[in-house]
């Protein structure tokens, strides 16, 4: 069989495959790409990121309809079904394809479909449709292969009601009532969404509080407008069996609780997509969830295959995993990788109201006894949150009391993961750029989301009065 040379093959075509094989190739190198979907994009396009934010808009569009006063005479409160929300999410899957399918013809990357073994060090067999078997050589390999929610045993995903965050996409129909498994990033996200679209929902907590890693001030308004909303959340539970019924299902807790719904969403973790990829035997060995360990340029056990993304863990971020293609692939063109670049990134959780967040929580800094201050602004004070009916909110700014050096931006409410940027951008600032005074000295227009910093810089400063 006749083997493809190339300089680099980059397996996996979602974000982390993407911002690589676009790197390397405007770097002159021979990239191809193998993708085991019959698309390109990843999980981020077609199962994760897009579909979910694109279900999330137009849930909270109809939800900011049915609050607003002003149609409150023009007839009933409209509502949607999944499968309606569904069908738009899947058309801006589709222009996300074409879109990305694009960016390799231009840039001359041939992409192979097809799942990729490694059958030696430096060759990969590709294994096709209908049976075609394709052989890539290559100096340098990278894995991008994603990740795929974790499945337990004892847990029957075959069953019609029992759903993954990837199964749950072709639900056909609106549930009654729904149980969620879960309550990371992705188990919050589709409790908003289901409850938006007046589905009842139990969320079960395998902790004490939702999404640990947040400031707990945004925590607890997570969980204060979750349960507003009307979601049961169930904390400190843990699971322990499964009952699928033609009409049913029921999820036993160890506490002694036996949850009833229509449908069951398992979003209790994910796990890397490295099996059967021929890894061990070159002494690339996943651990238990399948994540690859890589060092500080993003290589594996084999210096000459690197690894990016979800299948490497945290931080599990499709725009991270961008970042570290990218990284990744200037360390195999000059030599080096500049990991400082992909430090204190901004976290996105598209709840209702949405979350975001970049540098230190207070949690963290009283742990590591860094003095510190808090300055708050309050969405209900701002005209434009009042103008747009978007009242539920607040950003906190954490800063030193001594330097006025940022620390910490915490956001909750609406367009929290557009606003967090203008404070990444002065934290990112060197020396004393990187302090309160550039937003107690900046003029924002006005009325904006953006003058919320102008309110939090000067209710912080105040408090050193």
């Amino acid at each position: 069989m006749k083997e493809q040379q190339f300089d680099t093959v980059v397996i996996g075509s979602g974000p982390g495959g993407e911002g690589a094989a676009l790197t390397l190739s405007k770097g002159g190198k021979r990239v191809a790409v193998v993708e085991a979907h019959s698309e390109v994009g990843g999980g981020c396009t077609h199962w994760g990121t897009i579909p979910s934010k694109a279900l999330r808009h137009n849930v909270r569009r109809m939800m900011e309809y049915n609050t607003n006063p002003l149609f409150h005479d023009v007839g009933a409160p409209k509502r949607l079904s999944f499968p309606r929300v569904l069908r738009f999410a899947q058309q801006v899957v589709n222009r996300q394809v074409g879109l990305r399918a694009n960016y390799y013809s231009r840039n001359d990357i041939p992409v192979i479909h097809g799942r990729a073994r490694f059958i030696d060090e430096h060759t990969l067999e590709v294994q096709g449709a209908e049976g075609k078997v394709v052989r890539l050589h290559a100096e340098r390999f990278l894995i991008a292969t994603g990740s795929r929610p974790y499945r337990p045993d004892g847990v029957p995903f075959d069953h019609p009601r029992v759903c993954d965050s990837d199964k749950v996409l072709s639900l056909a129909h609106t549930p009654r009532t729904i149980a969620i498994f879960g309550a990371g990033v992705i188990g919050c996200e589709y409790a908003s969404i289901f409850r938006g679209l007046g589905v009842k929902v139990d969320l079960i907590d395998n902790r004490e509080r939702l999404l640990t890693f947040l400031d707990n001030e945004i925590s607890d308004a997570l969980s204060y407008h979750l349960r507003e909303q009307g979601v049961i959340i169930r904390h400190d539970e843990s699971f322990t069996g499964v009952d699928a019924h033609d009409d049913h299902v029921r999820v036993h807790l160890d506490s002694g609780k036996q949850i009833k719904a229509d449908i069951l969403l398992w979003a209790n973790g994910r796990s890397g997509n490295s099996e059967d990829m021929g890894l061990e035997a070159l002494g690339i060995e996943p651990n238990s969830r399948g994540q690859l360990q890589v060092n500080e340029n993003y290589q594996t056990a084999q210096a000459h295959i690197y690894a990016v993304g979800d299948v490497i863990g945290y931080p599990s971020l499709a725009s991270a995993a961008f970042d570290q293609g990218r990284f990744a692939a200037s360390h195999m063109l000059n030599g080096r990788c500049d990991y400082r670049l992909v430090q204190n990134i901004p976290t996105g959780i598209y709840t209702i109201p949405e979350i975001s967040s970049v540098g230190s929580t207070e949690q963290e800094l009283t742990a590591a006894k860094v003095p510190y201050e808090v300055g708050h602004a309050f969405f209900k004070d701002l005209a434009r949150a009042q103008i747009a009916g978007q009242n539920a909110g607040m950003l906190k700014l954490l800063f030193h009391p001594e330097t006025l050096e940022l620390l910490g931006i915490h956001c909750f409410g609406d367009q929290a993961a557009e606003i967090v940027h203008i404070g990444q951008a002065i934290m990112a600032q060197p020396g004393e750029a990187n302090t309160l005074m550039y937003f107690l000295t900046t003029t924002f227009n006005y009325p904006t989301m953006a003058e919320a910093y102008r309110v939090a810089a000067l209710n912080g400063y105040n408090r050193l009065r």
